[in-house]
């Protein structure tokens, strides 16, 4: 690979004699890797279920390494959510942020979705996901991988730091800043963003994560962890960035990055005015790791967490509307703790009780989109289905994935069914694979209408 002049003199400069170790990396061929989605099967029991050739990430619980003629991004259990695919150095960041169910956490620059996935895997359904993005253009896979990984208390938010912080004043327990680089760590799986890439674009990226971070920590609760990373090489946008607030902001504390890998790196305290504490931060290096680089840093805001407010009672549906959803929902066998209903036009919502109130943000999803009112009746959505497992629904048709019906049904194609398949001989049906959910159907004496999502389906 013929990397950028520049690029590869500053690295050298850098790493010394290390640097051989560094350039020799990027004529070897890159890596593969998938995060097991735990909210819906466990890391153990997909090693055993998925016919790939997997090994362990040995820093990420939940990844794995794949051979590229695996292809998983064709079987069908990649439709039904059971992972998804991401770079393994990517994943470390989401892994290192400890999420706990009830939280509020926020991935503020979360497009497409990779570590906003993790994050909201980790609240089990519990608290609060905001993940916002500022480009529009992006927010469309971002909802899309929120949905398939079925998390259902999800605010997607389309906002500017600036603006969602006046919104959010000290508020989230967590909060991910992944912020956008100049990708140098990309340039092995993305060649795209080699030939972008400039010697003045990590001082342009440097000056756009300032002010993406001095954002973030007015977001941050005191007792709060803040983790900001990147997926690039210079000081600029890592030692330095790091350095930079720790002097803006006195109650942040630099923490250690927790487990320890022993191919991680510690960050270069010469690399940013000899500021020793950034020892604590965490570089990954291609020459070191089977990933393509990444840098991570864990703050504290001193102080004491506040209880958040009770949100107050939001009214229901009217009473025509109430047993048309009751009508269909007699049939579930769990719903959510958190949540309330909400009604927009002919759409109707489950809400996470903590977005109660919130006034002035562009969004494109507040919580999960249970289906469409239609004619006195009301038609399940996919992301529902993504969001329940086969025990939540009373009928369910349950295929193997090697059941060729699987494509068909993923290709939109009206499918038969015998009636030993069946749970319940009429109806809506929830669709699955091996027992995870891929959709919904509408089953009329033996013959399957097919209602998986138009968008999804493979062509």
């Amino acid at each position: 690979m013929q990397l950028p002049e520049e690029f590869a003199s500053r690295m050298g400069d850098m790493l010394g004699e290390e640097s051989n170790a560094f350039f020799a990396r990027y004529e070897k061929e890159r890596v593969y890797g998938l995060r097991v989605n735990t909210a819906k099967i466990s890391p153990e029991e997909f090693e055993k279920l998925a016919p790939f050739h997997l090994k362990r990430i040995p820093w990420v619980k939940n990844g794995f390494f794949y051979d590229p003629e695996d292809m998983p991004t064709k079987h069908p259990y990649y439709f039904a959510g059971l992972y998804y695919m991401q770079e393994p150095s990517a994943m470390t960041p989401a892994s290192r942020l400890p999420v706990e169910p009830g939280e509020k956490v926020l991935d503020l620059c979360a497009a497409p979705g990779g570590k906003a996935t993790e994050l909201g895997s980790r609240l089990k359904g519990k608290g609060l996901l905001v993940a916002n993005d500022i480009s529009p253009s992006r927010m469309k896979a971002l909802l899309k991988n929120i949905e398939i990984t079925g998390i259902s208390n999800a605010f997607l938010t389309n906002e500017s730091p600036a603006h969602l912080a006046k919104v959010f004043p000290e508020y989230f327990d967590k909060i991910l800043v992944d912020a956008p680089c100049s990708g140098e760590g990309m340039f092995r799986k993305e060649p795209a963003v080699m030939e972008a890439w400039t010697p003045d674009k990590p001082l342009i990226c440097a000056r756009m994560q300032e002010e993406i971070t001095r954002e973030a920590v007015k977001m941050l609760k005191p007792g709060g962890l803040l983790l900001y990373s990147t997926c690039t090489f210079s000081p600029e946008e890592n030692e330095k960035q790091i350095a930079r607030m720790l002097s803006e902001n006195p109650d942040l504390e630099l923490l250690e990055i927790t487990p320890w890998y022993e191919g991680f790196s510690h960050g270069n305290p010469r690399w940013a005015d000899n500021t020793p504490v950034l020892e604590k931060t965490v570089r990954i290096w291609p020459q070191h790791m089977d990933g393509e680089g990444h840098f991570l840093a864990l703050m504290k805001k001193s102080g004491e967490r506040v209880p958040d407010p009770v949100p107050s009672e939001s009214k229901g549906p009217d009473k025509k509307t109430q047993q048309i959803l009751d009508e269909f929902f007699k049939d579930m066998r769990s719903g959510g703790e958190d949540f309330s209903l909400d009604i927009r036009g002919e759409y109707v919502y489950a809400v996470p009780g903590l977005t109660k109130g919130i006034r002035g943000l562009k969004f494109v999803r507040n919580g999960l989109l249970l289906g469409e009112l239609k004619k006195n009746r009301f038609e399940p959505s996919q992301p529902l289905a993504m969001a329940l497992s086969k025990d939540d629904y009373a009928a369910t048709l349950d295929f193997s994935a090697n059941d060729e019906r699987v494509l068909r049904y993923l290709k939109g194609e009206t499918i038969l069914v015998d009636e030993n398949e069946w749970t319940k001989p009429n109806g809506w049906q929830l669709v699955c694979v091996d027992g995870f959910p891929l959709g919904w159907g509408k089953l009329v004496n033996g013959v399957l209408k097919n209602k998986y999502l138009s968008g999804w389906r493979i062509h």
